[in-house]
């Protein structure tokens, strides 16, 4: 497939996510059986997305044999996204029950296996035993789907009502943060600056596989975005390419839940462009062999 018709398919992707319309369904299944890993792992994040809006037994039907994907991130985006349809999601529990007991699995793999079994388990023993949760928001008590949707997006319990409202703040946020991304770097990434230009070319020259500025992470109850996250060594790179005292006070805030939670964290700063093979070569060493 045409590399530039891929990026612009996997655009379009995001965006029929984004719909909550029930009649994106049929072009999201069509992508998810495409021959690019790209669009299928997109497809399979977007019905995911959909939950609570797209038929259930549908989509838990798409998404099941994704599962068995030959590419790592399809079968982590399948799984994650099976998470958000709870209840429904139950038949799947043993599909991915194997893929943790899978010793060739990828560990970020499993990972996302793991909060989607839990999430999915939590929502049948509500559906079950009767158990209770409460919005985190206005404090109603809210049903298994519920739950298991909010749990999904957020890691936090919504009803549908704040999930909705929160929702649509995150979508207000990430079009302001879209807006100032400008510079393209080879692979077609866009970013913010030039410190993060050099750092995308390095990771692309170096055949080291990143996303930037993934939406949102949630590290003990708050949501960040990092600049770079490398999903095969669940390692974050933060470029703090600023110097006001505003951004100074959110950049300890956030190395500091970075600290907490025990993520490897690499820092990176304006004066670390000059010399930045060797420095985040050095940095990288520490944890992967380059």
């Amino acid at each position: 497939m045409n590399i530039a018709n891929e990026k612009t398919l996997a655009s379009y992707i995001k965006q029929l996510g984004e719909s909550a319309s029930v009649d994106v369904y049929p072009e999201l299944a069509k992508f998810a059986k495409s021959e690019s890993p790209l669009l299928r792992r997109l497809a399979a994040s977007a019905v995911g997305k959909l939950s609570g809006i797209v038929d259930s037994s549908a989509s838990i039907e798409l998404l099941r044999p994704l599962l068995f994907d030959l590419h790592p991130q399809v079968r982590q985006y399948s799984a994650k996204a099976l998470g958000a349809f709870g209840v429904k999601a139950a038949p799947a529990l043993d599909d991915l029950r194997d893929m943790y007991r899978n010793p060739e699995e990828k560990d970020y793999v499993k990972r996302s296996v793991i909060a989607s079994g839990k999430i999915i388990k939590n929502a049948v023993e509500m559906a079950e035993k009767g158990k209770k949760h409460k919005c985190g928001r206005c404090s109603v008590s809210i049903s298994p789907d519920e739950y298991a949707r909010s749990q999904k997006a957020f890691e936090r319990s919504f009803c549908d009502n704040c999930f909705d409202e929160v929702y649509l703040k995150r979508r207000n946020f990430d079009t302001k943060v879209e807006l100032n991304k400008t510079i393209q770097a080879k692979d077609g990434t866009i970013v913010q600056s030039d410190g993060e230009l050099k750092i995308a070319g390095w990771l692309t020259t170096n055949n080291i596989r990143y996303r930037y500025d993934e939406r949102f992470r949630i590290i003990e109850g708050t949501a960040i975005r990092p600049d770079f996250y490398l999903p095969e060594f669940d390692i974050y790179i933060e470029y703090w390419g600023m110097d006001t005292a505003d951004y100074k006070i959110g950049m300890l805030k956030k190395q500091k839940l970075y600290q907490q939670q025990g993520k490897k964290i690499i820092s990176l700063y304006p004066k670390d462009k000059n010399n930045l093979n060797t420095t985040l070569r050095n940095k990288l060493s520490k944890y992967i062999q380059i």
